[in-house]
């Protein structure tokens, strides 16, 4: 089962008022296990940064018009997504943008399954703060590297707190775990020597003893015709 935890930075809340993706981050999960491999970039939304927004994320209009345009950069986020299910954080934000980037450029709109960990965690804790920060300090993940918003540290983040809502991660398989390491695991697994069969003969005195007690038995029902 291969999933993608994923956050995008925005320049604003609704892309009908024309407000773009800035930022997008992806990282692999393959059976609740994280491989390693992540997908980040910026994109140049071809508008100014509202200053509410930058308060959230740091990022500029300046550092942002020297990156590609998200049209520029579409063809691998599709084929890093693959058919892969889609775990996000108050997922309807990050989707209804990112649909309206792929539909800005041509392209498909997604049609993967789609998880949020936002409804997941109200489910879970019900009366209790669902937001990431409140997440990560109920399962003691380290925020300290969380100055501000930002969509590769978020989506690291969350992908741990997604583990751990899935019902936790084994012990050192943390997110730096790569591909090789899972296979290395599996093989160890399947390479379990197995123990020669148990005797299961019955001894002589075993035999006479089922003998004796059939003799005893008056009757029985494997005679009858």
């Amino acid at each position: 089962m291969r999933e993608i935890v994923l956050d995008t930075e925005t320049t604003g809340l609704d892309p009908a008022d024309g407000h773009r993706v800035v930022e997008v981050a992806c990282v692999e999960l393959f059976n609740l296990l994280p491989t390693g491999e992540e997908l980040h970039f910026y994109c140049n939304p071809e508008r100014d940064m509202p200053a509410e927004a930058m308060a959230v994320h740091g990022l500029t209009e300046e550092f942002l018009r020297g990156h590609p345009l998200f049209d520029d950069q579409a063809e691998k986020f599709v084929n890093f997504m693959g058919d892969a299910k889609l775990i996000a954080h108050n997922a309807e934000f990050d989707v209804r943008f990112l649909q309206a980037e792929l539909q800005r450029c041509n392209r498909p709109r997604l049609g993967c399954a789609i998880v949020d960990t936002v409804q997941m965690a109200r489910r879970k804790y019900p009366g209790a703060s669902a937001s990431l920060d409140a997440l990560c300090r109920r399962f003691g993940i380290d925020l300290s590297g969380r100055a501000k918003h930002g969509a590769l540290i978020d989506t690291r983040l969350l992908a741990k707190v997604y583990l751990e809502l899935m019902g936790g991660q084994q012990p050192d398989l943390g997110l730096a775990a790569g591909a090789s390491q899972i296979a290395m695991a599996a093989a160890v697994a399947t390479q379990r020597i197995a123990r020669p069969p148990r005797p299961h003969a019955a001894s002589e005195e075993e035999l006479a003893a089922h003998q004796a007690m059939l003799q005893a038995m008056k009757d029985p029902l494997w005679l009858k015709s």
